[in-house]
């Protein structure tokens, strides 16, 4: 039976990376009420003249961001130690904090180094190393990198979970009105800054993917009017066309280890599925078998299952196949009539899901353990769920005002904020993964 399935996937390619123009402005939206009060104290500067970067202005925008701490406001602070020795505790339980964070920025090479500690305000007590303060290094154009860097060390040290502020997100921008669109593809630190357009075209661009070393992405163009996947490495910009079959190339999926390309293929008869593609060999292996519409493959954490979205049961539902055993599929969604895009948490637990919720397109997720499911996001029109590399929150795309923008929510649902694109509407967020990283 032929079936109809709509994919926007065409580009031209730039092959050289550019400076995007267009900048994101953050709104937190929704604030955790038991937030942790916490007080980033400006960094001192061990040379003359001015500080040549606020080291502590991005870390206290990082945590505030988490949705975890509430960094008290400099404005209030009525003293600025830059090391414990200096401090006076009780002055700091006063303004109720129960964290203090202190430090100093110095000259160091052809760059510089952040110094800093951590103190529990309540017991006067330091956190983490006991003799010589935490020390993070990088050269003078990768202030921002340090800084996250620190943020991501305290953010380890009060919650035991990795911080993810040192890390990149991946999203498609669209500027003009149809059908004069320009479409981007944009790579940018987690907070929107030092963003970087690797693809520019007057087609679509969709589905991009980063590779589990974060060192790439798969992506889905449509250049000679014919769908096509390809994967491009972030640094260069050199790429490789890995499918260009009749019909149907769309939705890639990386495997944990790398080698294996999920995707979404469409045959002669209109029947669309999900297969998987080994990179090096191209050797090419069916995963479903229904005929109904099977698309947007996500693997476990494990690289033994694949999640994907069927219509088999007469609407869009979440399933799970056995690579090695692909003819069996289970259900794992029930809740709700509509259950599309899945994406596997980082720990392998959860799926982020988008669900009709009170007539409303929502992000969701699924405890894969008890298959109960909870609606995170409060918009009409969201899509795209993608897990930080931490697993505490979640980025998709929404509609603010008739435009699209991203947006974060944690986990729990505790915490929101939005991310407004200066230029143009945002699309298809992807969050990369943990990487090996260096400031310098």
């Amino acid at each position: 039976m032929k079936k109809t399935f709509a994919v926007f996937v065409c580009f031209a390619l730039s092959w050289f990376a550019v400076a995007a123009n267009a900048q994101l402005v953050i709104e937190i939206t929704k604030s955790a009420e038991d937030a942790v009060p916490i007080a980033i104290v400006p960094f001192g500067w061990t040379s003359s003249g001015a500080a040549p970067f606020d080291v502590a202005e991005v870390v206290a925008a990082d945590l505030r961001r988490s949705g975890r701490f509430a960094p008290l406001d400099p404005k209030e602070m009525i003293d600025r130690p830059t090391q414990g020795d200096q401090i006076r505790f009780q002055d700091w339980r006063y303004l109720k904090s129960d964290f203090i964070v202190v430090g100093k920025l110095m000259p160091e090479g052809q760059g510089y180094a952040a110094q800093f500690e951590i103190y529990n305000v309540l017991t006067g007590q330091k956190l983490g190393q006991p003799s010589d303060p935490r020390r993070v290094t990088a050269n003078a154009n990768n202030m921002r990198a340090l800084s996250h860097r620190v943020a991501d060390i305290i953010f380890e040290q009060l919650t035991g979970v990795r911080g993810a502020f040192s890390t990149r997100v991946a999203f498609v921008n669209a500027e003009g009105t149809p059908p004069k669109q320009r479409y981007k593809l944009v790579v940018s630190d987690y907070d929107g800054e030092n963003q970087r357009t690797l693809l520019s075209s007057d087609e679509p661009i969709m589905s991009p993917a980063w590779s589990p070393d974060g060192q790439s992405l798969a992506y889905v163009s449509f250049e000679g009017k014919a769908s096509a996947i390809y994967v491009q490495t972030v640094r260069t910009g050199e790429r490789k066309r890995v499918s260009a079959r009749a019909g149907i190339n769309g939705a890639p999926a990386w495997s944990p280890d790398g080698k294996t390309l999920a995707l979404t293929l469409s045959r002669k008869d209109g029947d669309v599925d999900v297969y998987t593609l080994e990179l090096n060999s191209q050797v090419l292996t069916r995963m479903t078998f229904d005929p109904g519409i099977d698309t947007e493959p996500s693997w476990s954490s494990d690289g033994k299952k694949l999640y994907i979205n069927s219509d088999r049961a007469g609407g869009p539902q979440i399933y799970e196949i056995e690579v090695d055993n692909p003819k069996r599929a289970t259900r794992v969604s029930f809740e709700g009539g509509y259950n599309a895009r899945p994406r596997v948490s980082p720990d392998g637990k959860q799926l982020a899901v988008v669900t009709l919720d009170r007539g409303n397109y929502r992000i969701a997720v699924i405890d894969l353990a008890s298959k109960g499911m909870q609606v995170l996001s409060e918009g009409r029109q969201d899509e795209s769920p993608s897990f930080a590399p931490n697993g505490a929150v979640l980025i998709y795309a929404t509609q603010d005002r008739g435009r699209g923008v991203l947006a974060t929510v944690s986990t729990d649902g505790r915490t929101a904020e939005r991310f407004t694109n200066t230029v143009g509407e945002v699309r298809e967020p992807v969050w990369a993964p943990f990487a090996p990283t260096s400031t310098n």
